[in-house]
């Protein structure tokens, strides 16, 4: 099943349209022509009750203010750049720094904020639609104009891929990615710290006072960054653990990327990256990815009185992102995958989500 609704007028008078897509299992997706916002995703669990797993809000206005990214597409650079300049090809560029001293997922004028055309499909065991919006040439301070197209699709397998594609016409960096929260408990206003959660990383990017990565990987072996073998994410979030670790300080917890386990064999092709699971519901998403970074935000910074859908509150880790992406700051750091796409050439991706139960 899929169809489309009005959600709201946006501010320059076009009508943002919800679509919803279910599938034959009862799991079902909602999400925005504004910004590409993954609005609700209901799962079932082990009982087979279907629950909203995801954070966001009930109305327009509050996607038009939202800080932390509730649910959205994410570009044309996600994560940070360090100081909001870069070079290429002998020119610096200057980017809009909205997170101060850095930018900040592809700054003020970013696809969070775009409406994006939709193009709705229903096939044989899936159904989606695929988004359009441009990236203007000096949108933020970036050269190129770049075209975009990511592909949401549910189908029976109980998988949500989303597909990347984007074509510049001048050397340009992109990183694309979405920025949706997980609780999967289902219960409104608790936390993520009764997860489970596991990631296919032996290295991860440790960053300076204002999470920038300090050019090095670190291993994870003996540290909070270790979940390589599935383990509760509120073991290493205690205050004495968090007051005990300068990476975790900085972070406010997690907020970090993991460099993701690949070898000679895997290429670009779809690798596993995280599980996440919960045990009182059963839930579970399985998290596989063509990208070479995972950044995970536990939600430490979650603001007091963060009023989500239903008038809830959602604490301090209330949810958690798991971003596949690029690696912040790489246009400055020349030891990480280079993320520049050159016109007559399109940068593409793939990261898909599966939902299950535990037995």
């Amino acid at each position: 099943m899929i169809a489309r609704s009005a959600f709201g007028e946006h501010p320059s008078g076009r009508v943002v349209e919800a679509i919803t897509c279910e599938n034959s299992n009862g799991v079902r997706v909602r999400f925005l022509t504004y910004g590409g916002v993954i609005q609700t995703l209901h799962t079932p669990d082990r009982t087979g009750r279907a629950a909203d797993i995801v954070l966001g809000f009930d109305f327009l206005a509050e996607y038009l203010h939202n800080p932390f990214y509730f649910g959205a597409l994410i570009g044309r650079n996600a994560n940070r750049i360090a100081r909001g300049r870069f070079s290429l090809d002998g020119h610096e560029y200057a980017l809009t720094v909205n997170d101060p001293p850095n930018h900040l997922h592809g700054g003020q004028l970013g696809l969070h904020q775009a409406l994006w055309e939709a193009d709705t499909f229903e096939h044989a065991g899936s159904r989606g639609a695929v988004l359009a919006a441009t990236s203007a040439a000096g949108d933020d301070g970036y050269p190129g104009t770049v075209s975009v197209r990511v592909t949401y699709t549910l189908n029976d397998a109980n998988e949500f891929v989303i597909a990347y594609c984007a074509e510049p016409d001048a050397p340009t960096p992109i990183n694309l990615t979405q920025h949706t929260y997980f609780n999967l408990s289902g219960a409104s206003g608790s936390s993520i710290l009764d997860h489970e959660l596991r990631i296919g990383a032996s290295r991860y990017t440790p960053v300076d006072s204002t999470l920038i990565p300090l050019g090095t990987q670190e291993a994870v072996d003996g540290t909070p960054f270790d979940f390589r073998v599935g383990r509760p994410i509120a073991r290493d979030l205690g205050a004495d653990a968090i007051a005990g670790n300068a990476q975790l300080r900085l972070g406010a917890g997690y907020d970090h990327n993991w460099v993701l386990d690949r070898d000679a064999t895997t290429n670009d092709s779809l690798i596993p990256a995280a599980m996440l699971s919960h045990a009182s519901s059963g839930r579970t998403v399985a998290i596989s990815t063509t990208e070479r970074g995972l950044q995970v935000y536990a939600g430490g910074t979650f603001t007091p009185e963060l009023v989500g859908k239903g008038s809830v509150e959602y604490p301090v880790n209330g949810g958690i992102a798991m971003e596949t992406q690029a690696f912040p700051d790489a246009p400055n750091q020349p030891i990480f995958p280079r993320t520049i796409v050159q016109p007559g050439s399109a940068y593409r991706s793939t990261t898909t989500w599966q939902f299950g139960v535990l037995p």
